[in-house]
C-alpha cells in the first residue's frame, strides 16, 4: 500500500528547480564549527528518531563533536517553556534550528525571522508557516505532512478494517485540529453509514478519560488525529494511549507506522524516523549555504501501512484479509 503523491510532488519539482541547481556544487567549509540548535516538544535526545536525524547528518559530513555543535536542552520541551525555550536559542545564534512541530515553529517565528528554521508540521501552507511548498518565502522550510488528508485515508482503512463497526471515534487535539477538519471527518463517516463521535483532549492528562469516554459511548474503533499529543512514538503520551486502548481493547490506527509495530492494530503514513533523515538533509542544504526561502518545503514520498495481527489478536478481533493482504508490513 505504499503510495506517492505524484501531483505534489510534481508541484513542489518545478516550483524548486532552480533553486536547487546550484545546491550540488556547495559544501561546508573547512575548518568551521556549525551550531545547530533543536527545538522539539515530544521527543527525548535518545529517541530512535533523533538518534536517526544525527546519523544522517554524520553521513552528510556534519558530526557532532568534530564540525557541529548542538546547542542543548531542547528535546521533550513542555508548550508552556515553548516561548522562553525560542528565545535562548534565538541568542546564542545558531546556524539553523530544527523545530516542530507548529507551535514550537511559531514561537521560533515570533523570535527571529532571519535564522533559518527546519521545521515539520501537520500542513505548513495552511497554519500559515509558509507561503506555498514551492517557495516557502521567509526564513522556515521543511516538511509538510499533509496530515488533513491522511487522518480522512486514515478513517477509511479503519472502517474497513472494522467492517461491522456503526460508531467509530476520532480522538482529536482541541489545540491542533480544526473544527472544519472534524466535520470532514464526520460527513465522510456518515457518507460510508458510520457515526463519527469526536473526543477532543486538550493535554495529556485528559487522554486515559477520553478514551474511556469513547468505550463508554459505544465507539467500535479508534482513529488518533495527526497530533504530537498522542502520536509521537516512544513518547511519554504514546505510552498512555497504549496502555488504554488495550485496557479498553479497541482496534485504534495512529499517524506512524511505527506505533502498529509498538502494539497498536494499525498505522498509515510515513515513517516517523524518516521524517527526522529529511529534516538532516533540509539541515545539510542551509549548513552548506542555502537559504530557506529558496528551499521548497518537502512532502513524505512513501506511505506505509502496518497492520499488527498480534495486537489484534490479543483484543479477539479478527482483520479482515483483504487490507492484510494490502498492508506494506504485516505482524504476526
Amino acid at each position: 500500500m505504499t503510495v506517492t503523491i505524484g501531483r505534489r510532488e510534481l508541484l513542489v519539482a518545478l516550483g524548486g528547480a532552480a533553486a536547487l541547481a546550484p545546491l550540488a556544487a556547495s559544501a561546508q567549509e573547512p575548518g568551521r564549527i556549525y551550531r545547530l540548535g533543536v527545538l522539539v516538544p515530544t521527543v527525548s535526545r535518545q529517541s530512535p528518531a533523533v538518534l536517526a536525524f544525527f546519523d544522517e547528518l554524520r553521513h552528510n559530513g556534519f558530526v557532532e563533536g568534530q564540525n557541529l555543535t548542538v546547542i542543548q536542552g531542547s528535546f521533550d520541551v513542555p508548550n508552556d517553556r515553548l516561548a522562553g525555550e525560542a528565545a535562548a536559542l534565538v541568542k546564542a545564534a545558531p546556524d539553523a534550528i530544527v523545530a516542530g512541530p507548529e507551535l514550537p515553529l511559531r514561537a521560533l517565528q515570533a523570535a527571529t525571522r532571519t535564522i533559518p528554521l527546519v521545521g515539520a508540521s501537520e500542513d505548513m501552507v495552511a497554519e500559515g508557516l509558509v507561503t506555498s511548498l514551492a517557495r516557502p518565502g521567509g526564513n522556515i522550510t521543511g516538511i509538510s505532512l499533509l496530515s488533513p488528508e491522511l487522518d480522512g485515508k486514515r478513517q477509511d482503512i479503519l472502517i474497513e478494517a472494522v467492517p461491522g463497526a456503526r460508531r467509530i471515534a476520532a480522538m482529536a487535539d482541541s489545540t491542533a485540529n480544526p473544527p472544519y477538519h472534524l466535520q470532514v471527518l464526520q460527513h465522510g463517516a456518515r457518507s460510508r453509514g458510520v457515526e463519527l463521535l469526536v473526543f477532543a483532549v486538550g493535554g495529556p492528562g485528559e487522554i486515559a478519560s477520553a478514551i474511556e469516554a469513547a468505550k463508554a459511548a459505544g465507539a467500535e474503533a479508534l482513529n488518533f488525529l495527526a497530533t504530537p499529543l498522542f502520536a509521537a512514538p516512544g513518547s511519554r503520551n504514546n505510552q498512555i494511549v497504549m496502555e488504554r486502548i488495550a485496557a479498553v481493547r479497541l482496534p485504534a490506527i495512529f499517524q506512524w507506522p511505527e506505533t502498529a509495530e509498538a502494539g497498536a492494530l494499525a498505522g498509515y503514513g510515513p515513517r516517523f524516523a524518516d521524517m527526522y533523515r529529511q529534516r538532516a538533509r533540509i539541515a545539510v542544504k542551509i549548513f552548506r549555504g542555502a537559504k530557506p526561502a529558496d528551499i521548497p518545503v518537502e512532502i513524505p514520498d512513501r506511505y506505509e501501512l502496518v497492520i499488527n495481527l498480534k495486537a489484534a489478536k490479543a483484543i479477539g478481533y479478527e482483520v479482515p484479509a483483504g487490507l492484510v493482504l494490502r498492508a506494506d508490513k504485516v505482524i504476526e
